[in-house]
């Protein structure tokens, strides 16, 4: 018995930055899914909890990877449970080929 293979929810980007050297790319699950939050954050960023994510230091480090400038921003916070967060902000600019953004 054979099942129907689900439609990936995917996005096709390029690096706007490097149109000439840079192939285009495509994304799916929750690297899309961070990459559009990073875009449409702008240099405000995204941490772990806005949007909340489980492992964005994860899909962060795997877009690094396929060459998107992003930042970690160490910010403290207080609280009942006092400590650091990571804030990060996508500084490429990232054109979308095919896809939502």
């Amino acid at each position: 018995m054979t099942s129907k293979p689900r439609a990936q929810n995917q996005i096709r980007v390029q690096r706007c930055d490097d149109l000439a050297g840079s192939l285009p790319i495509t994304l799916k699950g929750r690297e899309k899914w961070a990459l559009e939050n990073l875009m449409r954050a702008g240099m405000a960023g995204c941490t772990p909890m806005n949007p909340p994510g489980p492992r964005w230091s994860h899909y962060v480090f795997k877009l690094r990877g396929y060459g998107f400038a992003i930042e970690t921003v160490r910010e403290s916070h207080g609280g009942d449970f006092p400590g650091s967060h990571a804030r990060y902000v996508l500084h490429s600019d990232v054109c979308v080929v095919d896809g939502a953004a």
